[in-house]
């Protein structure tokens, strides 16, 4: 590995419930201040980064919807609770000497500016962190899939999908033993082999602008900087 960053620019999509730690609902502070320290160190390194943040550890729409609530409801829902974390890691990262600004799809304009394509990309050669919240702004699409147009938007080198597991597997390595890893796969094999690293929409735009994958684990301290540096850690998805 090297000790000059890989990429230029990067888009980093959290879940929502990767914020909880062990907890069953909302952000645990120890959590959310470890990602905000390795976000600002992959930033002084010299990377430029932008970072989707999901709702699951709030609100989740889809589950709602399925409930009998209204799906259009629940996704506007659902794109407010991605504000509140994006707020959340906007202190978190400010507390520790980053600088971060929070871009909304839907306006709401007293918490957060409004997403404008040529303004995040300013925030992001300045050296902010721009943190893209509630989604696409449109119900029926998920975080996902915002964080791969928000990566295809910026021009983002490498779109990162930190999970709670070291990859994608072969089947659910919690369920079967004999689950393998995969250490690269293409846009195709996801879709066809029905992988749900991410939804369909979000691979077939990634695929469709010849955007990088990269899934890995977010529990391992330093994951992101040896993939800044790097380092094959999870699992890549390319065109080829």
């Amino acid at each position: 590995m090297s000790d000059q960053p890989t990429y230029r620019r990067i888009l980093l999509k959290l879940s929502g419930e990767a914020l909880m730690g062990e907890a069953d609902y909302g952000i645990d502070p120890k959590v959310i201040g470890r990602l905000a320290n390795e976000i600002i160190e992959v930033r002084k390194a010299g990377v430029e980064v932008g970072v989707v943040i999901g709702g699951g550890n709030i609100f989740r729409g889809a589950g709602l919807a399925a409930a009998g609530m209204d799906r259009v409801t629940g996704d506007h829902m659902g794109m407010l609770a991605t504000v509140m974390n994006a707020l959340a890691m906007a202190d978190a990262i400010e507390k520790r000497g980053g600088y971060a600004r929070v871009m909304s799809a839907i306006q709401i304009h007293d918490v957060a500016e409004d997403f404008i394509r040529r303004r995040a990309i300013r925030h992001i050669e300045k050296g902010r962190i721009a943190l893209f919240a509630a989604g696409t702004g449109n119900p029926f699409f998920t975080t996902d899939s915002a964080a791969a147009l928000r990566a295809v938007e910026i021009g983002a080198d490498l779109l990162l999908k930190a999970t709670k597991v070291d990859g994608v597997y072969t089947a659910d390595p919690a369920r079967d033993a004999s689950a393998t890893r995969y250490d690269q796969l293409t846009y195709d094999d996801v879709i066809q082999r029905n992988l749900q690293v991410m939804d369909t929409a979000a691979i077939a735009l990634c695929r469709d602008h010849g955007m990088p994958l990269r899934i890995y684990d977010m529990t391992v301290p330093g994951n992101l900087m040896r993939i800044m540096q790097g380092g094959q850690v999870g699992t890549l998805v390319t065109s080829s």
